[in-house]
């Protein structure tokens, strides 16, 4: 009775253990895809990534993977100034002229906070 009771607790040890280094292992897989982001080697679309492998739809490359730390997040707005400064997360068309967005950088985005206060 005795041995048995030790081989159960021996089972009950293993399986434990190895939940554990699993859910790990899963944990840092999980880390480092975010961590990662996916670009055209030739840069076909600039500065564009995706979240998953692939190939570039443009010159149909494999897409390598970058850093997601070192891209810089980009916003879009209208050339037109339609909406006037509104900028985009993504890339698309003006909800108003139906215009390509196009990218601006981010010292020309101006502080949608600056001229008010939130007393």
């Amino acid at each position: 009775m005795k041995q048995l009771k030790m081989a159960l607790m021996a089972i009950l040890t293993i399986f434990c253990i190895t939940a554990v280094n699993a859910q790990t292992k899963k944990s840092k897989t999980a880390n480092h895809q975010h961590a990662m982001a996916y670009q055209c080697p030739m840069k076909c679309e600039g500065d564009k990534t995706y979240d998953k492998a692939g190939k570039c739809p443009v010159c149909k490359m494999n897409l390598k993977t970058v850093s997601k730390k070192n891209t810089a997040a980009a916003m879009y707005q209208c050339p037109m100034k339609c909406e006037g400064d509104k900028t985009y997360s993504k890339e698309g068309k003006c909800p108003v002229c139906n215009m390509a967005l196009k990218k601006v950088k981010m010292d020309k985005v101006k502080d949608s906070h600056n001229g008010h206060n939130h007393n």
